[in-house]
């Protein structure tokens, strides 16, 4: 005779209903059928556990940070000074009467004053045996519209930390930069870069002829020596001002880090914009040792530089020297292309190179690169 189980049957910690008759393989077949339903209720349950995780996980990628973005350029290479608090400057001491006697500098018989220094239109030229006469264009400009090329980058094209050197770079090069800049294919990974931004309305306001002029000047100067690399585990304290790092008078210093930091030999002389006094740029110890098996063979995740940049690195027909140059403006370089803001003809060479490199490979090849003779 069958037999029936009870309406409410606790099986382990499962209760069931039974309604079937049980017969002589009854139970295999409740079992079985308890399996099937068992089963079934752990595929929903890990179904419901996938979604669940993909939507929290969908909710952590919203709340996130957006998809494709970019990094913070490295306050190192990009030195934008902090904004001044709400409130700021009111209140202080009256400001110094303007100095308005006449500057000098060493090695040199002209003087000028600061109010002739500061002009953006004629350039102070305190060594004018040290270079070729200047065209216009570099020496003066043009009024409202295009800064003298030889303020920025000096009347012997050396450069300074904010902006880049341009002595002995090709005049093929240089224009090419130019038009770079002028069609928006070359811009700053840092939108608040004074320097840059200046670059680009001057290059969207100067002719053809006036930079074909520059670009023939700056390509006929000899690079000199101009960065004095220092490994160190300590740097003094510094300042931002004008896209360059000023030591504090305080003399205090801090660790490094994974940094290089560029800083004037010579500050008054530096704010004279003298340009026979260059910079100290300190790095990290063990940099330039790290910097040179990158440079030179590739360290397995590059490309070595003299295969475009010529045996010496000084240049392959319109390639660019690269030795002896500022490690702020070469580390600028390295990040806008590997980063998307600099393009251009040659840039998509670039792009397998700078491809694998991190913010310590960028300190070490930058700081080795200027630490060479140009």
């Amino acid at each position: 005779m069958a037999k029936r189980l009870p309406p409410l049957t606790r099986l382990g910690t499962v209760l069931v209903r039974a309604t079937e008759t049980w017969t002589p393989d009854g139970e295999l077949m409740y079992y079985s059928c308890l399996m099937k339903k068992t089963l079934a209720l752990v595929i929903i349950g890990i179904v419901s556990i996938v979604v669940t995780t993909a939507i929290l996980g969908a909710r952590q990628q919203t709340s996130g940070p957006a998809a494709g973005a970019q990094p913070t350029p490295p306050l190192w290479a990009f030195p934008v000074a902090p904004a001044a608090p709400r409130g700021a400057g009111g209140g202080g001491a009256a400001a110094a009467a303007p100095d308005n006697g006449p500057k000098s500098v060493p090695g040199s018989s002209v003087t000028f004053t600061q109010a002739q220094v500061r002009d953006s239109y004629n350039v102070p030229d305190w060594h004018p045996d040290g270079h070729p006469a200047m065209p216009d264009i570099v020496s003066h400009g043009r009024r409202t519209s295009v800064n003298a090329c030889g303020y920025c980058h000096l009347p012997n094209g050396q450069g300074r930390p904010e902006n880049s050197s341009v002595a002995g770079l090709p005049a093929q090069y240089i224009a090419q930069q130019m038009a770079d800049f002028k069609n928006g294919v070359r811009k700053s990974s840092e939108s608040r870069l004074g320097p840059q931004n200046l670059m680009v309305n001057i290059a969207k306001a100067a002719t053809d002829a006036e930079v074909q002029s520059a670009a023939e000047y700056f390509s006929k100067l000899q690079l000199k020596p101009w960065i004095r690399v220092v490994e160190t585990a300590t740097v003094p304290t510094t300042r931002i001002a004008g896209g360059m790092f000023i030591p504090l008078e305080d003399g205090m210093k801090e660790p490094i880090g994974n940094r290089i930091i560029e800083v004037p030999e010579n500050l008054e002389r530096t704010e004279l914009r003298d340009d026979a006094s260059g910079f100290v740029a300190y790095a990290p110890v063990g940099s330039l040792k790290k910097g040179e098996s990158l440079v030179t063979t590739g360290g397995g995740k590059t490309t070595a530089c003299n295969i475009c940049h010529g045996s010496d690195l000084k240049g392959l027909g319109p390639v660019p020297s690269i030795a002896g140059r500022s490690p702020s403006q070469m580390a600028r370089q390295l990040w806008d292309m590997q980063h998307g803001a600099r393009n251009g003809v040659w840039t998509p060479l670039m792009k397998p190179v700078v491809a694998k490199l991190n913010e310590e490979d960028l300190v070490s090849i930058s700081a080795y690169l200027a630490s060479l003779k140009p």
